[in-house]
């Protein structure tokens, strides 16, 4: 849905209703876009780091519990530090290549609806 510019008059200017029509094509693609880059930006940031982080904390404190129940020869702390960082870190790539896959999917339509 393209914006089509008024189109003036004898006077050289567009008509009430062009003006109002074209005021609100605008309002409407506005709202159909609403979402700020920059607040999205941040909130995926969030997201990915609380995804990452929530896991490693968690596999090291069950790694500390561990090593002070049952002590052994290896420290299942860094061991368990490690495999929440992988989990986190798999957990972090799989968000990322979901919305990336919905912002390529709604692109698409976008580039659709601007070329009818």
């Amino acid at each position: 849905m393209r914006e089509k510019p008024p189109v003036p008059d004898a006077k050289g200017e567009p008509t009430l209703a062009e003006q109002v029509g074209a005021k609100a094509t605008r309002k409407l693609k506005a709202r159909r876009h609403s979402i700020s880059p920059v607040w999205f930006g941040l909130g995926m940031m969030g997201l990915v780091g609380w995804s990452v982080v929530v896991p490693t904390l968690l596999g090291a404190a069950l790694g500390m519990w561990l090593d002070k129940n049952h002590p052994g020869a290896h420290s299942w702390t860094l061991a368990l530090l490690v495999a929440g960082l992988v989990l986190g870190c798999v957990n972090a790539w799989h968000w990322i290549d979901k919305e990336d896959k919905a912002m390529g999917e709604e692109q698409k339509y976008k580039e659709e609806d601007d070329d009818e």
